[in-house]
């Protein structure tokens, strides 16, 4: 059995990477943020606690045999029914596909640390970051690069749906590629973008204007 000390270690260890990654997570208003992940993450390193040291006391029982991996095991595929709780289907979009992933990496961190492998869970953390934080900047640059206009919508989700806009932008004839919605940095409600593919631009603003009006939307218009 581990000394007490070493139990805590790997318990808070689990809990502090595991809340980075939902930090980010909680900083776009996903369903599924900071505290979300780091519960993931400490209770897949406890889950990994009991299954490699939680049953030491009948090793020598006749007829007994443990797998210390067991446990373990089932977290591989049970993390998956809260991952899918993430994800969110609106029409043709679906949303929440990054969230159940970091869902499902924390869970990996939180078994790695709970097995002692403490610098593969801080690398994987590390890579982690470097994904959804440094990566996102250079993703909306390929949009751009591969001739995707991007919609930036002011919106407040009490009043307003994003398949409301969607459907805007669906009548002026633009295939929307990708959905993202981000805490408004700037005062209330959300901020929505769209990424849509490239058809002129008389069908870009009449989609605009289209959007404008819906009610709840503060404000509409195209990313430079």
């Amino acid at each position: 059995m581990l000394p007490l000390h070493e139990i805590i270690q790997r318990l808070v260890v689990a809990t502090v990477l595991t809340g980075l990654i939902g930090l980010d997570r909680e900083r776009h208003e996903s369903s599924a943020g900071l505290r979300t992940h780091a519960l993931v993450g400490m209770a897949s390193c406890l889950f990994m606690l009991a299954s490699a040291f939680g049953f030491h006391d009948i090793l020598g029982t006749p007829n007994v045999s443990l797998d210390p991996s067991r446990i373990a095991a089932q977290i591989v595929t049970g993390i998956g029914f809260l991952g899918a709780g993430t994800i969110i289907a609106t029409g043709s979009t679906v949303r929440g596909l990054t969230t159940a992933a970091s869902i499902w990496t924390v869970a990996a961190i939180g078994l790695a640390v709970g097995g002692g492998m403490y610098w593969p869970a801080v690398v994987a953390t590390a890579i982690s970051l470097i994904l959804l934080v440094v990566l996102r900047p250079w993703e909306r640059r390929l949009d751009q690069h591969w001739r995707k206009q991007t919609v930036n919508a002011v919106f407040d989700p009490e009043i307003c749906s994003l398949e409301q806009m969607l459907t805007c932008l669906r009548d002026a004839n633009l295939h929307v590629c990708r959905v993202t919605v981000d805490k408004n940095e700037q005062g209330s409600g959300q901020v929505a973008q769209f990424a849509v593919d490239e058809h002129g631009e008389a069908a870009l603003q009449t989609a605009i204007q289209a959007i404008t009006r819906v009610q709840g939307v503060t404000s509409a218009s195209a990313a430079e």
